[in-house]
């Protein structure tokens, strides 16, 4: 076994998860509660980007961010059954990784937007920011299942890996 996921990745994603639950979960009736919760998965977002350039070899975002090109040809070798196991994010999960900080961050800014005298009563912006937040849902759910069948094919539980911090050593195939 090694350690991939430091202390900072693993908290940082369970908060954030949980501030996007609060967040979604309140966002009808509780303003008070939603806005903290959306504050705070935005300063966690900046933090983890910060993090991706400053943290460990695995936080980094040079060590999971891919190509386009290559992301693709990764969905497609797992379409074929025949991706690699990466001891790190994979290129999927990498693309996962942007896509929900951009989505967060976006979503959390134009709700503070909405906040400001700028925007106060911009119906476009409260739009926008409803838009955002509904597109989150897929990418969340999008992710979970990503993770499921990760765990599936190479037998091992990235969730156990995310509360943990450790992930089985590369064996021969493997990216590390």
């Amino acid at each position: 076994m090694v350690r991939v996921w430091d202390p900072f990745v693993r908290v940082f994603h369970w908060a954030l998860a949980a501030s996007f639950a609060v967040a979604w979960l309140s966002g009808e009736h509780g303003e008070g509660l939603h806005a903290a919760a959306g504050y705070v998965a935005g300063g966690l977002v900046l933090l983890r980007v910060g993090w991706g350039f400053i943290g460990p070899r695995y936080a980094r975002f040079a060590q999971f961010v891919r190509s386009p090109a290559s992301t693709v040809a990764y969905l497609g070798a797992i379409a074929g059954g025949s991706e690699r196991r990466f001891v790190g994010h994979n290129p999927a999960g990498g693309a996962m990784i942007v896509a929900l900080l951009a989505a967060i961050a976006a979503t959390s800014a134009s709700g503070w937007l909405i906040t400001t005298d700028a925007f106060w009563g911009s119906v476009a912006m409260q739009r926008l920011h409803s838009v955002l937040a509904h597109a989150l849902i897929p990418l969340v759910l999008a992710h979970l299942a990503g993770v499921a069948l990760a765990s599936v094919r190479h037998h091992e539980n990235l969730v156990r890996a995310m509360v943990f911090g450790m992930k089985r050593a590369a064996g021969p195939g493997d990216v590390a």
